[in-house]
């Protein structure tokens, strides 16, 4: 999809369910005969690890998250006619939404087993898993808390790398870790559908760099004005109707490639 086509994605939330209406998949990816009436709605669990006596920081957690949904779109089971691939378009043709859970110890180590792929930040890790149902939650997952995904960041983050992408959050926002680990998810997402599929490809032989910042509150207007993919929020939980949460700033959206080595 060429940069530009996507600007703005409306997403609804409920007691910790991210959601995105929107229909701005790449032009290349497989469209399943579905109606809105009888096909089945779709979430993509992402679970932190929060651990009582090593919690991560709370900006390594939202880069983790981020991270974690870029792969998962471009591993080869959620491709074609891959494994997770019905799954993963399902939920795609639909709303994207993600649902961000927390577990320790046991119930970690119970995560872990099923089916999904971990990636791992500085301190952070973040398991994503196929979509699955709405209502049909894997039993391991649906017992993991949703409420009370409270971190920080030790100290404050530096400067984003010069020409790394960014997800710029909203200043003026105030969001819980897990609510802002599901817009990160989401603005990468906006990022990756935005990109031309050789832009996609270098970002993932890069490994995906990125980097989640605040942005200075004089640049935010700039930043969700120009042009770039943008994720706004319905309103039904932490924040007002119609509230930017996310710009994605991607170096090639801006007609410039990722430094060589990143």
């Amino acid at each position: 999809m060429a940069a530009g086509r996507l600007k703005h994605v409306t997403t609804t939330e409920t007691a910790g369910q991210a959601g995105a209406h929107h229909d701005p998949r790449p032009t290349d990816a497989p469209r399943p005969d579905r109606t809105e009436e009888t096909a089945p709605e779709y979430v993509l669990p992402l679970v932190v690890r929060l651990e009582r006596d090593a919690p991560p920081g709370r900006t390594d957690a939202l880069e983790a998250a981020a991270r974690a949904v870029l792969v998962l779109l471009s591993d080869e089971r959620a491709l074609g006619t891959g494994e997770w691939a019905q799954a993963v378009h399902g939920w795609q043709d639909s709303r994207i939404r993600k649902v961000v859970r927390r577990a320790r110890g046991a119930e970690w180590r119970r995560a872990a087993a099923l089916p999904g792929i971990t990636v791992t930040g500085r301190e952070a890790e973040v398991r994503v898993f196929p979509p699955v149902p709405l209502d049909g939650w894997p039993k391991d997952l649906a017992r993991l808390q949703v409420s009370g995904t409270e971190l920080a960041d030790p100290q404050a983050p530096g400067e984003p790398a010069a020409g790394t992408p960014v997800l710029w959050l909203n200043p003026a926002l105030e969001m819980s870790a897990g609510k802002a680990m599901a817009q990160a998810g989401h603005g990468a997402q906006l990022a990756w559908w935005a990109l031309s599929a050789a832009d996609r490809e270098a970002w993932r032989a890069a490994g995906f760099p990125l980097t989640v910042r605040t942005a200075q509150p004089a640049a935010w207007a700039g930043l969700a004005g120009g042009g770039l993919p943008v994720v706004r929020d319905a309103g039904f939980t932490e924040i007002a109707p119609g509230s930017c949460t996310v710009v994605a700033d991607h170096p090639a959206l801006r007609g410039t490639a990722l430094p060589a080595g990143r």
